[in-house]
This record gives C-alpha cells, structure tokens and sequence, in this order.
C-alpha cells in the first residue's frame, strides 16, 4: 500500500478545484470553511455576517484560484482574502471608526494577569471593542501583521495603528480587572 502525503492530495485537489471540479472545491470548502468561519468571526461580531462573509470570501478564492502559486501555505492565502473581505465587509458597512486621536510615543507595555477567562470571555472581550480598536488588535495580536502592514490594510498611519492597539490593550486590561474586580466581590 503506497502513502500519499496530504500536501500531495491537497495539491491534486487544488488542480481539480482550478479545472472547475466542483467536487473538489466542495471538498477544499469543507476542509477550510471551520477555520476561515473563526477568522472572519473575529472580525465581525454576528455570526451570520460572518458567515456571509465567508462565503463570499470563498467565491473569491475559487474565482482567484488561478491565481495561487502553491508558494507558501494555501491555507495562508486562503486566510488572507478572508480577511481583506472581513475588512471590506466592515468598511462598507461603515462599523469602522479609527480614533482621530494619535500617540506620540506609545509605550510598549505589557501587565501580565493571572486570569481565568474561557476562550469565549475573550471573545466577548474583543467584540466589546470599538470597531477600529478591534480591528488593529486582531489583526496584530491574533494574526501577527505589523503595525506598517496594518497601516497599509486599513489604508491609516502606522502611528494610528500603534495608538489603536494602545488603546485596545488598555480597554482590555480595563475590562478584565473590572470583572476580576466584580469575581471577588461575588465570592464573598
């Protein structure tokens, strides 16, 4: 019995997938629409335009298909548009307001809190952050971009991204010492 490696299959698939297989695209949907639904979810509070956005973020990657090199991770690529359409979601729907006011030196720091936040606390966290803030968090925190690629994506400075995500760090912290603040209380 020959094993085939998965990279082997995915690429096979892809080829299908660029021939208009809708098999394989189906197959393609079904492996990475779990993942990308995540991705677009951290951007766009309601699941269900979430979900649209998704979608419509998957007609773009089957519409571009031709377009991957098989350079690099076609997960990557594929993450990449989801989040350009989250973006594009977001900004013509008008959610996006990036604070006017900027930082001249924003200071890197960083508290560290002992917490017991479930993964869904700290959505609900995320969600609570104004539009911009949230933005510019996500995409450095959760997907690593820097703050100059940021500034390019979200077509703002990079000094607004810094101020934007200063901003969010501190409402964060804010918010987690609040309900750390409001845990204790409980207990007693």
């Amino acid at each position: 019995m020959k094993i085939i490696s998965l990279y082997e299959n995915q690429k096979r698939m892809l080829n299908k997938a660029l021939k208009g297989d809708r098999n394989a695209q189906r197959l393609l949907y079904e492996k990475f629409a779990p993942k990308m639904l995540s991705v677009c979810r951290q951007y766009v509070k309601d699941q269900h335009f979430a979900e649209d956005v998704m979608i419509s973020g998957f007609v773009k990657v089957f519409k571009g298909l031709h377009t991957f090199r098989n350079e690099g991770s076609f997960e990557g690529w594929v993450r990449r548009i989801m989040i350009r359409e989250a973006i594009s979601y977001l900004r013509k729907n008008q959610f996006v307001v990036f604070d006017s006011d900027q930082l001249d030196m924003v200071a890197e720091e960083t508290v560290f809190m002992e917490s017991t936040l479930q993964a869904s606390e700290v959505q609900v966290l995320i969600d609570s952050l104004p539009e911009g803030y949230k933005m510019v968090f996500v995409l450095y925190v959760v997907e690593g971009y820097r703050h100059k690629e940021i500034a390019n994506m979200l077509d703002i400075s990079e000094s607004t991204s810094k101020s934007q995500l200063f901003k969010a760090k501190n409402y964060l912290q804010q918010r987690i010492s609040s309900m750390a603040l409001s845990k204790k209380v409980q207990s007693y």
